[in-house]
């Protein structure tokens, strides 16, 4: 009787399996712990016959070797699996791993960039949640000026009896040019690269958010011409040395005169085409002579020093380069727009 539970419990140390250790030692606690079944053995072989005692004993230990052997031998298994495991990072990417390329507004902005570095123009930054006095107040804007209006501007913060204090999403990066003004004596030569965002309908052609790169220019006898000349380098390095440029009147708080400039379409050459809506000519961004209301504000004498600003759209000159019809498409992250650019890029 004895015998055949031996061999019934062999069988079963036998076909033994564990995952884990913690399977492994309820295994061994099933088999040799002090109340486990090879210990339960021990009770039954007291009263085995004398006869047969060597045989059972012999069994017994057979039994209890063969369930250490095969404890031993899933703990090695176990073992082995986790240190296989611990090579394999859970929180990479799975393979292949497709390579990005920088955004289209990124590239162009860095072009812009690159192109007034090298007119001596260095990098100025500023807050995108300025307050009214940056913003608007010290660019000569009017109280009742409707760029102050919540249905043209996002109010963060605003304050009853001083509209200075407002705190707001920037709408144009001139505030960046307050700030140094403030801050620095002329010479003053900047550019001002940054987000900006004014409550407008989302559409095709307009955009809640938005970005621009605004210039700054300030010493003694800057002239208009030296602002004409500046921007004509600079549309014939973006768009070709055969592009031509007009400035033609206009009206800014923070200049005066000012101007907005047209460039000659890049699409048909000037003769005339849809994009450029048959004029051959193609807007790109306004410009003036600082006012010296915005120089005084600042705290620098109008009567010493003068100086020209100019501000441009990035996702326009981009739409001029690759011809894009829905601004929408640029904040999408559609990658199949964003491979279809690149591939203009390269060609």
């Amino acid at each position: 009787m004895i015998l055949e539970k031996i061999e019934k419990l062999l069988s079963e140390v036998n076909d033994l399996k564990a995952s884990n250790a913690e399977e492994i030692e309820a295994i061994r606690l099933k088999y040799l712990s002090k109340k486990g079944e090879i210990t339960a053995l021990m009770t039954d072989f007291r009263n085995v016959a004398a006869d047969q005692k060597k045989t059972v004993g012999m069994k017994i230990n057979e039994l209890k070797q063969a369930a250490l052997d095969k404890i031993n031998s899933l703990k090695e298994q176990t073992e082995n699996e986790e240190s296989g495991s611990d090579n394999i990072d859970l929180t990479r990417t799975s393979y292949p791993i497709s390579l990005g390329t920088r955004h289209p507004l990124t590239i162009v902005k860095n072009e812009i960039i690159d192109i007034f570095s090298r007119m001596g123009f260095t990098l100025a930054e500023g807050p995108e949640v300025e307050d009214d006095l940056h913003v608007y107040t010290k660019l000569n804007f009017a109280a009742d000026h409707p760029a102050r209006d919540m249905q043209d501007t996002f109010f963060v913060e605003q304050h009853e009896n001083d509209v200075t204090k407002n705190i707001i999403l920037r709408s144009h990066t001139s505030s960046v040019q307050a700030r140094v003004m403030e801050t620095t004596q002329p010479p003053i030569r900047i550019i001002c690269p940054g987000r900006v965002y004014r409550n407008e309908a989302i559409s095709a052609r307009a955009h809640c958010f938005f970005h621009q790169v605004e210039g700054l220019y300030i010493d003694k006898n800057v002239s208009f011409t030296d602002l004409k000349q500046v921007l004509l380098t600079f549309a014939r390095e973006m768009f070709g040395a055969e592009t031509k440029i007009r400035l033609r009147p206009s009206y800014f708080p923070f200049t005066e005169p000012s101007a907005e400039m047209d460039i000659s379409c890049n699409i048909c050459g000037g003769t005339g085409c849809g994009f450029c809506k048959h004029t051959g000519w193609v807007e790109i961004l306004g410009c003036g002579m600082v006012d010296p209301a915005v120089l005084e504000s600042c705290g620098i004498d109008s009567s010493i020093y003068s100086g020209y600003a100019f501000g441009m759209g990035v996702e326009r000159i981009t739409n001029l380069k690759y011809q894009v019809k829905d601004l929408r498409m640029f904040s999408e992250n559609d990658t199949r727009f964003l491979k279809e650019l690149d591939r203009k890029s390269v060609v």
